[in-house]
């Protein structure tokens, strides 16, 4: 049965559409051999040809009459060439080609276009099918010749989806380019299956005799043919008249091929004509010679010379002598048969450049092909799933510290400037769109006014000045600041005992006026929470509260998806939550705050009174007499034992989860968040509470610990990143 399945899906498989369009005498007789082997397995394949350039043009020989002669139906023949042979005439004939291209394509809608080399009729042909969602086999890609040919080249190479190079060098800059390692065919060179099977034909010398003469024999004729560089046709057109100079010296039998029909050849064919070549005895020149013929030509002659590509590639595979003259060929992988002449700049160079090679022979090479290059293209085009995307990928490296313009770029290096005025210290940090900390800058908070806000302002300069540095793009200014605050003005309304002289303070003005930055101002608790709803375990929780446990209590509200502030922005006041009538004094004023109860003071004013009366001491605390009792003393006694600390403890942790339990039944957050110092040690009691006091309906709630090392300053942080970039807290 399986058998049987696969017989029917192969009936059932369509015949791929290859479409291959050739533009000129050199790339047919590379695409020749493909065609050959497309159109000997007609049951797998169905092939269409396309012929335009200057195969049609009768100057360069109407080659199209070989591709008729070869047996090929040709479908479409596209006058493509603006005569003029310069630049302009080879842009417009781009130009010309784009407008008669899409016609042709959309009726013949293939399912792959081949096409060949680095000509500019080629790069017409890729861009009409790229835009046209065509998929593209490009054919010896991957390769360096040193002229405006490689900007071409490696341009058609970008537009193809897949690629048959040549030699392993070229496959290796393909990958280089970011090409798909699986789209990508080492073959050989096609022209090579039919080069190493024909060229050892018994006929060679009436071939020979029939373009050079009866009395020519074996190596004792030259082949030249030189095509100018577009980007420096000067130069090429003075190199050209150099060289026919020197074979005029040198007096040996030539066969002079006309240059190809780029920009400069025009030029070129008149200095040949200027120097009599075509009547001159010892020349013939012509415009086009088959395939076949001419590597019988090249193979059996003395030497070749010329920029031409044939030299440096299908001339190794005969061993044949060849002079390179000019940079064209620059950056070709060569045998030892090439002789470089890439400053041909005086005839005597030249001419002993010919006395060098005229007559050798050198070892064959095969670098570009093993004469097996089109049955693994046919088994390539044959493996091609139609149903994968048609957009082509890119294989990029990776590369450190990428400088580019996607997104995760952008938001990686837009960045604010935090500012945290804490009772003690007065910091500074330079915070990136992820919540990672760039750099952050510490000093002790002065008691004075003018002094603070004159560290504020040189600490923020010195931040801006190394943001340029650090490819930070300073987006606004947060402050995070203890006290009420009033957010819209940017003005501390009054400030904890804690920050002396810190009242009525326009904090927004002269910050902005001093930096020329947008200025962001909260209360230290409302910046913890956005802080946890913008990197930490608030991250898409629209209902929660963060509770800070540090030297007072202090928090924030976020309620469907909203900072609470209140009408006089107090709200969220949490650590002034009263949980006692006639609880210890709080520094707001009143008594049995949980603030006065649970906070970093309240403990550490705990641990004083029961270290003065002595009942703080237990097996294994180690207190020594010149350090300061803190909260931690009294937690550590509790851990050890101590039943008076552990009562002192107890008290502060149900006075905590009260006054959450007040919170939950007030505002029904779905999450708490513990910050601070003592966050961990409250966690476990305040979940307690929460399930032994709490209405059922809040039981659920769970009672987390922060992940984030500094709240206030990622939640001043997180103001100017949402706002500054047009997002809402």
């Amino acid at each position: 049965m399986d058998r049987r399945r696969m017989e029917d899906q192969n009936q059932c498989k369509r015949k791929l559409r290859v479409c291959v369009a050739t533009c000129n005498r050199a790339d047919y007789s590379k695409l020749a051999p493909i065609m050959f082997g497309l159109k000997s397995h007609p049951d797998e394949f169905e092939l269409e040809v396309v012929v335009l350039g200057s195969h049609l043009i009768d100057d360069y020989g109407n080659t199209f009459r070989m591709i008729e002669q070869d047996d090929f139906d040709i479908g479409s023949k596209l006058h493509t060439i603006v005569r003029g042979e310069d630049e302009a005439a080879m842009v417009e004939s781009v130009g010309l080609a784009l407008v008669k291209l899409p016609d042709v394509i959309q009726r013949l809608h293939p399912d792959i276009l081949v096409v060949h080399g680095d000509r500019f009729d080629a790069l017409a042909l890729a861009t009409a099918a790229a835009l046209m969602n065509i998929r593209i086999l490009h054919v010896e890609g991957g390769e360096v010749s040193g002229t405006i040919d490689d900007s071409i080249r490696h341009a058609i190479s970008k537009l193809a989806h897949y690629h048959a190079c040549c030699t392993r060098m070229a496959e290796q800059h393909l990958i280089a380019m970011c090409e798909d390692h699986s789209r990508i065919l080492l073959a050989g060179c096609p022209s090579y299956d039919k080069l190493l099977l024909s060229h050892q034909k018994e006929d060679y010398m009436d071939i020979i005799k029939s373009w050079l003469g009866d009395n020519v024999k074996e190596h004792d004729y030259i082949v030249a043919l030189q095509h100018p560089v577009t980007t420096d046709i000067k130069n090429s057109i003075k190199i050209y008249g150099l060289m026919l100079d020197a074979l005029l010296s040198f007096n040996k039998t030539t066969l002079i091929l006309f240059p190809n029909i780029d920009a400069g050849s025009k030029e070129m064919v008149r200095v040949m004509r200027k120097k009599g070549i075509e009547q001159h005895p010892n020349f013939r020149a012509v415009k086009h010679i088959p395939f076949e013929q001419f590597i019988q030509l090249v193979n059996h002659a003395g030497c070749m010379i010329g920029n031409s590509s044939c030299g440096v590639r299908e001339a190794g595979a005969f061993g044949t002598p060849v002079i390179n003259l000019g940079t064209r060929q620059t950056g070709r992988e060569t045998g030892e048969n090439v002789l470089h002449v890439r400053d041909a700049d005086t005839h005597n160079k030249i001419y002993h450049a010919l006395e060098l090679q005229f007559g050798k022979r050198y070892p064959c090479s095969k670098i570009y092909g093993d004469g097996n290059a089109v049955p693994r293209i046919l088994k390539f085009l044959s493996s091609i799933d139609l149903d994968e995307p048609l957009q082509k990928t890119f294989c990029f490296p990776p590369v450190k510290d990428p400088i580019s313009q996607d997104i995760d770029h952008i938001l990686e290096t837009q960045s604010a400037l935090a500012v945290d005025l804490g009772g003690t210290n007065l910091r500074v940090a330079i915070i990136c769109m992820r919540g990672n900390i760039v750099r952050k800058y510490t000093q002790a908070n002065p008691k004075t006014f003018e002094a603070r806000m004159q560290l504020i302002l040189k600490m923020c300069s010195d931040a801006m000045r190394d943001a340029v540095f650090l490819n930070c793009r300073i987006l606004g200014v947060g402050v995070s600041t203890g006290g009420r605050v009033n957010p819209q003005e940017g003005v501390v309304l009054h400030s904890t005992k804690l920050i002396q002289e810190w009242s009525a303070v326009d904090l927004r003005t002269p910050i902005s006026d001093a930096l020329h930055l947008p200025v962001w101002v909260d209360n230290d608790g409302n910046c913890a929470a956005l802080a946890e709803k913008k990197f930490g375990h608030g991250k898409g929780v629209e209902n929660f509260v963060t509770v800070i446990t540090g030297t007072g209590i202090g928090g924030g509200i976020i309620h469907q998806n909203e900072l609470v502030h209140g009408s006089t922005f107090c709200a969220a006041e949490l650590g002034h939550i009263m949980v006692s009538f006639d609880g210890p004094e709080c520094s707001c004023g009143s008594r049995g705050c949980i603030e006065s109860i649970a906070s970093g003071m309240a403990l550490q004013r705990e641990a004083k009174r029961l270290h003065d009366e002595d009942l703080l001491k237990v097996d294994g605390l180690d207190m020594k007499i010149s350090d300061p009792i803190t909260a931690a003393h009294l937690i550590n006694a509790a851990r050890l034992g101590n039943s008076k600390a552990n009562i002192v403890l107890n008290k502060a942790s149900t006075a905590l989860g009260m006054g959450i339990i007040n919170i939950l039944h007030i505002m029904n957050p779905s999450l708490v968040i513990l910050s601070g110092v003592l966050g961990s040690y409250y966690q476990a009691p305040v979940q307690r509470t929460i399930m032994e006091r709490a209405l059922f309906s809040a039981q659920s709630v769970k009672v987390v610990i922060s992940d984030l090392e500094e709240p206030a300053l990622l939640g001043a942080a997180s103001m100017v990143l949402d706002y500054a970039t047009r997002r809402i807290y």
